[in-house]
């Protein structure tokens, strides 16, 4: 099983070697690097053992692509509008003071972490940090100290979540490759994110008062004259765009949850009149479809034998069974993010009063940023599809002697990230090629806990080992006023221990929270 090993370390080479050494868009980089390794993916013939190449190695590239795309672009290409909306209409700025306005200014550096967890949901975390950097300094001048705090405490907030909470573009691209209810991602990823966010904030006051580095003049960056309170929109409004989606995801979420334990229920009565358990079945089940060469998850037999149960059953449904019907139309992701979207265009038409020329202009522009990364994230969902194709997760599970716990297969997850974070940069990239490399891990494995666990681990994985080849790393050092060691002595260390907490607290959860 070395040829798979071979084909996956072609595949990564490729995209670190164009992305980083060749300045290549990340777009073409993962599509290639997915045609290459499906290209050297060949059809075994299971008699003979001879290897030839598939016709269809290009085609089921662009099918995984569309898949992805299916699973993915509406979601990110509203959640770019509503960003967009809440930056221009002042809702951003109003979600921040109204932090302020409870936390006191003494107690700034939290409001900012506040700002930035809540903000990095819906809004990507280079344009946070934009947003709120301009508070922190003039939190310092009026002060006049616990500036690299502020700046740092931003950073905490805003990484975390951009990281591990949908709809930004990593984290619900992980909810796709790996099959996770959205807003169970959203609910985990959150919980996940909050101790680590608050660790990161005192490892940022310890690292302000041993460093003591001061606020410097951002040279061809002016301070921007905030403005007036009576010109931003209420605090509420402000905030309907970011919590609505979530609560409405989330109540299909809860009625999902409990729609299952009463088909669980439903199970368990029916394998009770026939003699056996309801895992007696499942696993009868799972036997049977690997004995015809196929494969069957333990989650996804036990849907069958719940199916099963309640279509046998002369009942009607239950109340949750039934509710679920309505709660996964208003709960679905694509809708809750319309509705938010038209409710964060509504507050900008009405707060800034903008010319049909001027809405349509915004629309268009936050449409183009999002269609690139709608682009890069399908493409490394298809490059990951490819990976599974080539067996790479076989190979690996091999590697470890065929023997592969839960919590094996969550350090593994959060090694891979960290790896490719590391090599080329991108926390999104890390976490879109980790997480569909994951699932051909996978197979044969029945995790002790939810899923949504490994997605988590991937993502505390992806803010291990950011430096100079990532992005956010110069965006934190040019708007922060740092210099490069500087830098390199404050955000890559926070960056690091906010996965290592995300990381444990996943592990914790997975113990004492399995979700199963």
């Amino acid at each position: 099983m070395i040829y798979p090993l071979v084909v996956m370390t072609i595949g990564i080479v490729l995209v670190i070697g164009m992305i980083m050494w060749l300045r290549i868009n990340a777009f073409i980089a993962l599509i290639t690097a997915a045609m290459v390794v499906s290209l050297l993916s060949p059809e075994v013939n299971p008699a003979t053992g001879e290897r030839t190449l598939s016709s269809s190695a290009i085609s089921r590239v662009a099918d995984a692509f569309g898949t992805a795309c299916g699973s993915i672009a509406i979601v990110i290409a509203l959640a770019a509008v509503i960003g967009a909306c809440m930056m221009d209409s002042g809702a951003a700025d109003r979600v921040v003071r109204g932090f302020m306005a409870l936390l006191g200014e003494k107690r700034a550096p939290w409001a900012l972490m506040g700002s930035g967890y809540v903000l990095a949901i819906p809004v990507f975390f280079d344009t946070v940090f934009y947003l709120l950097v301009p508070l922190a300094r003039s939190f310092q001048r009026r002060t006049g100290g616990a500036y690299l705090k502020c700046i740092l405490a931003i950073t905490a907030g805003g990484a975390i979540t951009h990281t591990l909470v949908p709809p930004t573009p990593g984290p619900l691209t992980m909810a796709a490759n790996l099959g996770v209810d959205l807003g169970r991602m959203i609910l985990v990823g959150a919980l996940v994110a909050l101790p680590a966010s608050i660790v990161g904030l005192f490892i940022a006051g310890l690292l302000d008062r041993w460093l003591n580095i001061p606020m410097r003049q951002i040279a061809g960056h002016p301070e921007p004259e905030p403005l007036a309170d009576d010109e931003l929109p209420g605090l509420m409004v402000s905030l309907l765009p970011v919590l609505l989606p979530v609560a409405l995801i989330a109540v299909h979420t809860l009625a999902s949850t409990f729609a299952d334990s009463e088909q669980l229920a439903r199970a368990d009565q029916r394998a009770a009149a026939l003699g056996v358990t309801v895992e007696q079945q499942v696993r009868q089940r799972i036997d049977d479809v690997r004995a015809a060469g196929g494969d069957l998850s333990r989650g996804d037999a036990l849907k069958q034998v719940k199916a099963d149960a309640l279509g046998d059953s002369a009942e009607p449904p239950g109340t949750w069974t039934r509710a679920t019907a309505f709660t996964q139309i208003i709960g679905n992701p694509n809708l809750a993010l319309l509705i938010s979207a038209a409710i964060a265009l509504a507050v900008y038409v009405r707060q800034r009063k903008p010319s049909k020329d001027d809405v349509a202009k915004l629309i268009e522009s936050s449409l183009m940023s999002g269609g690139l990364i709608i682009l890069i994230t399908a493409a490394g969902s298809a490059f990951g599809a490819m990976l599974r194709v080539a067996q790479v997760g076989d190979a690996i599970r091999e590697l470890f002697g065929g023997q592969s716990s839960g919590l094996a297969m969550l350090f593994l997850g959060f090694g891979i990230s960290a790896l490719l974070k590391v090599a080329q940069g991108s926390s999104t990239a890390a976490m879109i090629i980790a997480s569909g490399m994951m699932p051909g891990l996978l197979t044969g494995v029945d995790l002790p806990f939810d899923i949504v666990y490994l997605a988590t681990a991937i993502g505390s994985g992806a803010m291990v080992g950011s430096w100079m080849n990532d992005s956010g790393f110069w965006i934190f050092a040019k708007m922060g006023g740092l210099t490069e060691r500087e830098a390199l002595c404050t955000w890559t260390p926070l960056l690091a221990a906010l996965g290592v907490v995300s990381m444990t607290v996943t592990v914790i959860l997975a113990t004492l929270l399995p979700l199963v």
